[in-house]
């Protein structure tokens, strides 16, 4: 359920939102919720410390950023090339975790990328080959961003033994922060949220709760939940499906059509992407010739 409304929220999000209300949307779609998370983590989230507040607070900075380049990226393309592209977070990430451990991903692994980048360069040119839009760019952007956050997660101390809740709580608000001051010193911006909440008829306020209700706070809540009941490796095969979600909601709903070439780039995204999952899952890392070996994250740490 959490991995359907993820990737229906591509097409939410495109529905209710323009280049000048992107800003003011997104300060609306986390107001909403914050409260409730600062409510129901409030006992713990005031024994954070200064260290954890201060990691929580560069997580929410990146998470700014993520957010504001998916958001303006699936305003200048479709819904279906947007839930595909960002898909591609699981290749970036083991490749950018190599490098940092100075370690060889396998061959296979290396193939199952070429076919995902293959897939979006085929996805991104559904109507001929042409120049990617402005939206595929950002939406890439976003999954390199993506990856920045899943790693600073994974090697910053001061946030691994921090509570889920509590965490999350301080990056969302940190996030909501830098776009309520993006939306006021930005010229061209769209204005304030007020102005965005003035523009929306009842279908738009109807598509922010939405994002807002289920996309962040029941998406969040489950996930933790379902995270407790069931393995790692099964909750990622399941979230996996986002993308695959993504584009059967922008087909059936939105009417996107692809083309032969998109639909043959967005069946090679999707085995791409799950093939080379499962091969940096199961598949040992080669070491490189190096000095000094540095020992590999475990697979909860990574997780």
């Amino acid at each position: 359920m959490v991995a359907v409304v993820w990737g229906s929220s591509y097409l939410a999000a495109k529905e209710i939102t323009t280049t000048r209300t992107v800003l003011g949307i997104l300060v609306l779609r986390f107001a909403v919720v914050l409260p409730v998370l600062a409510i129901a983590g409030r006992r713990k989230l005031r024994a954070l410390d200064g260290v954890r507040l201060r990691g929580a607070a560069l997580l929410g900075l990146i998470l700014a950023v993520i957010f504001l380049l998916e958001t303006y990226g699936v305003v200048h393309t479709s819904a279906t090339n947007a839930g595909l592209i960002i898909s591609l977070t699981m290749i970036f990430t083991p490749i950018a975790e190599s490098r940092l451990r100075r370690r060889r991903l396998p061959r296979a692994f290396l193939a199952a990328a070429g076919l995902s980048v293959l897939g979006v360069v085929l996805l991104t040119q559904g109507a001929g080959f042409s120049k990617p839009s402005a939206g595929d760019l950002l939406m890439l952007g976003a999954a390199v961003a993506r990856t920045v956050h899943v790693l600073a997660m994974s090697r910053m101390k001061s946030v691994q033994d921090g509570d889920a809740l509590s965490m999350t709580s301080v990056q969302l608000g940190g996030a909501v922060l830098v776009f309520l001051l993006l939306s006021v010193v930005t010229p061209g911006a769209g204005g304030t949220p007020w102005d965005a909440a003035g523009s929306l008829d009842l279908g738009g306020w109807t598509g922010l709760l939405y994002l807002s209700v289920c996309c962040t706070l029941f998406a969040f809540f489950v996930q933790m939940w379902a995270v407790r009941r069931t393995s790692p490796s099964r909750v990622s095969l399941l979230l996996g499906t986002e993308p695959v979600w993504a584009a059967v909601v922008s087909i059936a709903l939105a009417g996107d059509r692809p083309g032969l070439l998109g639909l043959a780039g967005a069946i090679l995204v999707l085995l791409g992407t799950a093939w080379g999952r499962r091969t940096a899952e199961t598949a040992p890392i080669e070491s490189s010739v190096i000095e000094t070996p540095i020992e590999p994250v475990s697979r909860a740490q990574a997780t």
